[in-house]
């Protein structure tokens, strides 16, 4: 008898399946570039460095103040600290900014969507 060790994911939510190759696997779906991803959708990010992130490529996440709680920043191959002033612009929209390459933030993403936590990432895609 087999024992079944998938976790279960949850009804309306989208796991990260896969990254690399300059874009993501989220649901089955390829997405070529950057994106944003909340727990039922997945966005194209117009972003392709970390010294790019901002306040303003970071308007969705903040338009979906409330319904979000962590966001996770996967800022590329290798990590980079954030920019000045983003993580309390976040913050003062009550929301925690994790910021770390893009590998580890498409796994977090994954462990927390499953936790059933308000998260979102941002992600910019790898080679």
């Amino acid at each position: 008898m087999g024992l079944d060790i998938t976790p279960r994911q949850p009804s309306g939510r989208q796991i990260i399946k896969a990254y690399g190759d300059g874009g993501f696997r989220v649901a089955g779906v390829r997405h070529e570039g950057s994106i944003l991803v909340f727990p039922d959708r997945t966005e194209a990010w117009p972003v392709t460095a970390a010294t790019a992130v901002n306040v303003d490529s970071l308007a969705p996440m903040f338009e979906s103040a409330g319904r979000i709680s962590v966001l996770l920043v996967g800022c590329g191959v290798t990590f980079q600290p954030p920019p000045e002033g983003i993580t309390q612009a976040l913050r003062d929209a009550g929301i925690v900014l994790e910021w770390m390459d893009t590998g580890a933030a498409c796994r977090t993403f994954n462990v927390l969507l499953l936790e059933d936590r308000e998260v979102a990432a941002a992600l910019i895609a790898v080679d």
